[in-house]
């Protein structure tokens, strides 16, 4: 029996919500370990969308659910969740959900200050989504966060504001902006301490008895490995590592609590915001992708730009990742499809290359080489066994494994939780 990590093996919105949700239904803990607020996920459960930023997905079903350290967390956006959820008839109680108490949180400030630079940056702007999760972990990795903590200790909030106050305040005179004040924050930090501090505990000392009874741990990444800080597509990438490592800095489980690492895969590729593409489509055949897949952000709403599958990239974040198996989603989106395309390469200055290169400029630069196959007519939406699927789609699935040098291990040909195929049980590796 092992624990699963699952991470993101494109830019992010693959289609972990639902395999989280699904693997979950498996799990006895479910550990959010990175990001923030600005990673969404749906679940769709008979019927029902849920719709989340910060909470793990076993919420839902009621699986115990741990956000840890390695995440930052706005509390207000934390409670309006919460109660979205309770209207929709899913109680989060302190039960379900346990919080890092060392968890750094995010401020208004934060979102003020994250929204002032995009403004100001004009064409330099990276695509955030202004809602505070860089500036947070700067604070967080200069020492002067406030963390969850900190809300049970009003004797200290003063001199931690003024501390932080001393840094954002000079930040936004320089960008023109308004500058803040200390007593609202103090009030605004007391009034939500009530709604986050009954969840929160040293949860590493929880997820070290569950490791301990042999429970199975589900660790849930958010964004994409395209997007890890030092790994992705700098600088338009987020402010944390979303590789599967941080799972064990993330939760202060520890390396020896990672077992089998899953990259979830979209069939195609979708990316938000800025940042280089080299597989986007700019056609109708683009167009279709987004409609089809029904490609706008969970949280911000944004149309995702949409391309051809990128072997190359995929590839690449499989060895950055340590990803063990894939889950494939969204297969169904290529449905009645002449012919596809699958990026095997890129031509840069002339020259082959198999991989992605760290430098902006030569990034701008690649060319992908791509792969004609033939399309499939029938439809594949729904399936849940593999001799239910077309002979040539079975192929592309099979030449994507080829490409990536990695397995399929699940394959999702819909929204829907149960339709989903297991090629490999990732809890039985």
């Amino acid at each position: 029996m092992s624990n699963v990590v699952v991470i993101g093996s494109q830019w992010g919105d693959e289609g972990k919500g639902k395999v989280v949700d699904w693997l979950a239904s498996r799990a006895d803990v479910v550990v959010r370990f990175q990001g923030g607020h600005n990673a969404g996920h749906t679940l769709v459960v008979n019927g029902t969308s849920y719709k989340l930023s910060l909470l793990p997905s076993g919420v839902v079903r009621g699986t115990p659910s741990v956000i840890g350290n390695g995440v930052v967390i706005d509390p207000w956006a934390l409670s309006r969740e919460i109660g979205v959820l309770s209207g929709q008839g899913v109680t989060v109680t302190p039960d379900v959900l346990m919080i890092a108490d060392n968890c750094a949180l995010i401020l208004p400030l934060h979102g003020h200050l994250d929204r002032a630079r995009e403004e100001a940056a004009g064409k330099g702007k990276i695509g955030t989504t202004g809602r505070g999760i860089g500036p947070a972990y700067e604070d967080k990795v200069a020492r002067r966060a406030i963390r969850v903590c900190d809300l049970a200790d009003p004797d200290s909030l003063d001199m931690k504001i003024d501390r932080l106050l001393t840094h954002h305040n000079a930040l936004l005179k320089g960008l023109g902006a308004k500058t803040l004040d200390a007593a609202s924050i103090r009030a605004e930090l007391e009034e939500i301490a009530p709604h986050i501090l009954p969840y929160a505990r040293p949860v590493w000392r929880e997820l070290a008895a569950y490791r301990k009874m042999g429970k199975r741990i589900l660790f849930e990444g958010a964004q994409g490995a395209l997007l890890d800080v030092d790994h992705g597509t700098y600088p338009f990438v987020t402010s944390s590592n979303t590789l599967a490592g941080q799972a064990a800095v993330g939760s202060g489980m520890g390396p020896g609590g990672i077992g089998y690492v899953l990259g979830i895969t979209k069939a195609y590729t979708t990316r938000v915001g800025e940042g280089p593409f080299p597989t986007e489509l700019f056609d109708d055949k683009g167009e279709r992708l987004g409609v089809r897949g029904h490609e706008f952000g969970t949280v911000t709403g944004r149309k995702r730009r949409c391309g051809w599958f990128d072997a190359v990239l995929v590839r690449q974040s499989v060895k950055l990742g340590g990803i063990d198996g894939i889950a494939l989603t969204k297969l169904d989106v290529l449905d009645g499809f002449d012919t596809l395309k699958v990026c095997v390469a890129y031509r840069l200055d002339g020259k082959e290359i198999d991989y992605f290169p760290s430098s902006m400029s030569e990034q701008a630069r690649v060319e992908p080489v791509f792969e004609e196959m033939e399309g499939w007519t029938q439809s594949t939406e729904g399936a849940r066994s593999f001799a239910e699927l077309p002979a040539t789609a079975v192929k592309y699935v099979r030449r994507i494994e080829e490409l990536i040098e990695a397995p399929v291990a699940l394959l999702s040909t819909s929204p829907e939780r149960d339709d989903t195929i297991l090629m490999h049980d990732p809890f039985e590796d």
